[in-house]
Formats: C-alpha cells, structure tokens, sequence
C-alpha cells in the first residue's frame, strides 16, 4: 500500500477502505508518513469530504492511536458533555453535579483553557482548595460515591488527533467537517464515556459561525457516535452573545451555583435543562425529554443539585462554604462600570471580541505560560434586546487594575444600541438524534 494512491484516491472523490485509513494513521502517527503527503491528504478530504463510515473509521484509528480510559469499575451509564466552546459557558460547572444528583454517573477528565477564560479546572480551581491531582482509583472511586468528578486530562490520548492538528493549523485544513468531527469525538470515546451530549455553538463567538455549518457538524458527530456503539446526542445553541451574564473564573463559579439554586439567567438555565435531559435520557434516568426536565428543575429547587455541588468541591479539598458565601473566593479590587453613550436597545454583543477584553484583564491565557487572575473578569448587566437609558451601566468590569481605558474602548467597539427595539436571539437552534 501507498500513500500517494491513498492520496490520488481520495483527491479524485472516492471514500476509502478502513485499511487504508488505518494504514495512514498508523503510518503518520509513527513517523513513516511525511507531513507534505499527510497534508496533502488532509487537503483532499477538506475538498472532497468523508462518508458517514470513513468519519468512524478515521475516529475510531485516533482512537486506537494512544490510551484509552476504562470507566467499566464505575456503576451505571457514563454520559459525558462536549462543548465546541464559547465565552461565558458555565455549562460543565452546573451539568456535573445537576445530572449527578439524579445518580446518573458523571466522570468528567477536562483541561486547562487556552484563550478567553480559563477552561473548566481553571474554573473550579478559584474555589480555594479544589484540586484534580487525584489518581484513577480515587477518581473511579468518588465517581462511584458521590456520582461526580472531575480529574485532568491525564495519559497518552488519542496522540494521531494532536500531530494531525498540528499539522491542520499551519495548512488551512482546520475548518474540515470530517476532520474535526472526528478530532473532537476521537477524545470523547477514547474517554471511556457509555454516551455523549454534545453542545455545538453557532455564530460570532463559536468556531462554526454559521447555522448551517454547526448543523453538518453536529450531525457528523452524532452519526460518528452512534456508529461506533456510543449513543450520542447534540443541541446547536446560540453563541452569538455570551451565554449567561458572567465571564471569568470566580464569576463563572458564583453564577454556576446561582443557576443551581434555580437563581441563573435565562439563557444559561435554559441550555443546562436542555443539555441535562439529553444526559438523564441517554443514562436511562427518565424516558423522555420532558420526564428529565421535570427532574431536573425539581432538584434544583429543592436544594438537592445545589448539595450536590458541594459534596463534589468538598471532596476534592475544595472550601464548600463557597455555596453560601461567595466571598470565600478572590474578588477583585476594582469593581468598573462601563456606562452606555445613549440610550436605546441592546442590539449586538460581539462574544468572542467581549471574551478578548475579558483575557486582557488576565481571565485567560494568551499562551500557555500565562497566568490567570481567577478575580477578574465581565458581568453583563444588559443582554441583547435589552432596553438601557444613557449613563446605565452596561456590564461591570472587575479588574485588578485601575486603569482599563484600553478594556472600556474594546468593550465599547463591540456592543451595539439601537434606537429600534430588538429582539433576544433565539438560545436552541436545533437538536440532533438518532432519529
């Protein structure tokens, strides 16, 4: 077999065999394949795309690539939630401890951010004593006991899907329906996860910026989990604003617990419900969407989601008084209002610029070696379609700095207001099953 007629096979449209996929993954991953004839390659499938059987294929090689995780010692079935990212997404924070108090098995391996805020153990950390550094046996074993934890992304995984990224971002081959299908689910079911919700943002802040894209994307990956023996289900939601109000660690942590309280905003409230009845359905919690939901918002309201939460930052030596009093975390020093120019409607939220302001204040990473500053960060007092008088605060800029005149400016080039009313974006676009 050779690369070059893998290459002209697919470059000419037609799919290829698991063999010849196989033979590619192995062959690159191992160093016997050149980055000019792996791009090549990467650049054919961009142009001629994969069928539904070459996607699970090529997953599941990045799959078989390096480690996987058994969970099998953990009772019951395994839904992860995948998010193709955002600014504002509290979602993991408020789905681990909400979907877990319906005993539904969360075991949740997550990162570090790169960009915007930090990513979920970043969130978590701005509890004072929470920490992931905590062994396979120890994490099998809370999951098991309280239903939920959270450990960091540990192990040689999915190593095929990290060298062909590399490769895809220096050669205009990222924004591939295929390829990041594949990349994104490869680490899901090398995860060990039973089944997936996948969370697909659409618009300015998300990485697909169109609806139609999102949806391709979407169905790709549910087609790629469901082929391969995961059930897996996605929502398209709306990334067009930040999702909630906060954006920044500590601000992040302390809307997540408001939103178990039943106390969050509309937006993200909503989008958890939405995303924690497909975890409760897919773990055979409840049989319907609706039956779910309903369980859902009754442990929230009766303080069960909310204990959850803190038995989980408990027993990962995290300060559990953080539920009642919010000031166990930093706050910053500076708390800024950015006031509106004139008065009228909200009309646009730029999400991704407003995510740039907030890592200008030190919420995220620029690179790797930054440091984040849990502290700081935005909290949106107008959403879109909101009415504001001139001179009402638009958001509070929570700074360690007293000087953020370069932040206001950035805030200011990317909120709009119109004189016509508005209407609020639509949250759920779409959802993907099985059927």
């Amino acid at each position: 077999m050779r690369m070059y007629d893998i290459i002209a096979k697919k470059r000419d449209g037609q799919a290829l065999t698991s063999e010849e996929i196989t033979f590619f993954i192995e062959g690159y991953t191992n160093g016997d394949i050149p980055d000019y004839q792996a791009s090549a390659l990467c650049m054919a499938i961009f142009f001629q795309d994969m069928n539904d059987e070459e996607r699970a294929n090529m997953t599941m090689e990045m799959v078989k690539s390096g480690d996987t995780i058994d969970l099998s010692a953990i009772e019951g079935i395994k839904v992860d939630k995948h998010s193709t990212g955002g600014v504002g997404d509290t979602t993991t924070l408020i789905l681990g401890p909400l979907v877990a108090s319906l005993d539904v098995p969360v075991a949740k391996m997550s990162g570090r951010g790169l960009g915007h805020t930090g990513g979920t153990i970043d969130k978590l950390e701005a509890v004072p004593g929470f920490h992931v550094e905590i062994d396979k046996s120890e994490f099998i074993e809370l999951v098991n006991k309280n239903k939920v934890s959270v450990i960091g992304q540990t192990g040689n995984l999915t190593p095929a899907d990290k060298k062909l990224y590399g490769l895809r971002d220096v050669t205009a081959t990222v924004n591939s329906i295929p390829l990041i299908a594949s990349s994104i689910m490869s680490k899901k079911i090398a995860a060990g996860a039973d089944a997936i919700v996948l969370d697909v943002k659409t618009g300015a802040g998300a990485f697909m910026k169109s609806l139609e894209d999102s949806k391709a994307l979407a169905e790709a990956m549910v087609a790629i989990g469901n082929h391969v023996g995961r059930n897996t289900m996605a929502v398209i939601s709306d990334m067009s604003q930040p999702l909630g109000r906060a954006i920044g660690n500590a601000l992040e942590v302390n809307e997540a617990i408001e939103t178990l309280k039943g106390n969050g905003p509309d937006d993200l409230t909503e989008l958890c419900l939405t995303l924690g009845s497909q975890m409760v359905v897919l773990a055979g919690k409840a049989a319907t969407l609706d039956e779910a939901r309903e369980k859902l918002q009754e442990n929230m309201e009766n303080g069960k989601a909310l204990e959850k939460f803190a038995t989980f930052l408990k027993s990962q030596g995290g300060d559990e008084r953080v539920v009642k009093d919010p000031s166990v975390m930093k706050e910053a020093s500076y708390k800024i209002e950015l006031e509106a120019k004139e008065a009228g409607f909200v009309e646009e939220i730029v999400a991704d610029e407003l995510g740039t302001a907030a890592m200008m204040l030190g919420a995220g990473r620029a690179t790797k070696e930054s440091e984040i500053d849990l502290a700081v960060g935005l909290y949106l007092n107008k959403k879109v379609g909101d009415y504001v008088e001139a001179g009402e605060s638009l958001l509070t800029i929570h700074a360690n700095q007293e000087d953020v005149e370069d932040v206001k400016q950035k805030l200011y080039e990317n909120i709009t207001i119109s004189k016509n009313k508005v209407e609020a974006p639509t949250l759920i676009h779409d959802m993907v099953t099985e059927k």
